[in-house]
């Protein structure tokens, strides 16, 4: 039987339309990942994550750890590599989401909105809290997280430690309903360390 091979320049185009989609705040690949620093990086786990299988089973992914240590850029790295093998990816900082939802809810269109990001493959959350939610977040939120359930991937980053995530979302019922579709099929990255971003500066000086 003869298998044809789609155009490349098809493919180049397709690929495009999902990094534009994306929004990735950075230009990061997982070739460039630097596992040299000291920074309690897993190098075994990250290499399982890059095969994106966990997003083929919609399993999470948490990463949390200081202010510098590489998170939004690990996870802009992952965005890219799930780009690559297919899937469709957003990337949000947790507070400007929150804004686009507010405002969709005063347009009347906040059901279309969370529509919108139920149909993508992974949903990339970065800088999550440390500020409470109000209670229109955190509904929100758990609207969201039900949605993805079992049916798509999300990928959080944020400086509190997940024990903490009770305070910030600010209230015990839905903390409870939030964190169980998170955290009970989720990979977690833990970094630790001095910002690299502060390593790098101290570089330059001579």
């Amino acid at each position: 039987m003869r298998v044809e091979l789609e155009d490349p320049y098809i493919l180049i185009c397709r690929l495009t339309r999902r990094l534009t989609s994306a929004k990735l705040r950075q230009a990061a690949t997982i070739e460039n990942v630097d596992y040299r620093t000291a920074r309690g990086l897993d190098r075994s786990l990250f290499q399982t994550l890059v095969t994106c299988q966990w997003i083929r089973d919609a399993n999470h992914l948490v990463i949390v750890g200081p202010t510098g240590t590489g998170k939004s850029w690990l996870a802009c790295a992952l965005g890219n590599k799930a780009c690559r093998d297919g899937f469709s990816v957003l990337y949000k900082r947790t507070s400007r989401l929150f804004a686009d939802l507010a405002q969709a809810r005063g347009e009347g269109r906040l059901a279309r909105l969370i529509a919108a990001l139920e149909r993508v493959n992974l949903l990339i959350l970065d800088d999550w809290g440390p500020e409470p939610l109000t209670a229109d977040q955190r509904r929100d939120l758990l609207e969201i997280v039900d949605d993805r359930y079992d049916k798509g991937s999300l990928l959080i980053t944020s400086q509190v430690p997940v024990p903490q995530w009770h305070d910030v979302i600010a209230d015990p019922t839905l903390g409870d309903a939030i964190l169980d579709r998170i955290i009970h099929n989720a990979h977690r990255i833990e970094l630790k360390g001095d910002s690299l971003r502060r390593q790098a500066g101290e570089k330059k000086k001579p």
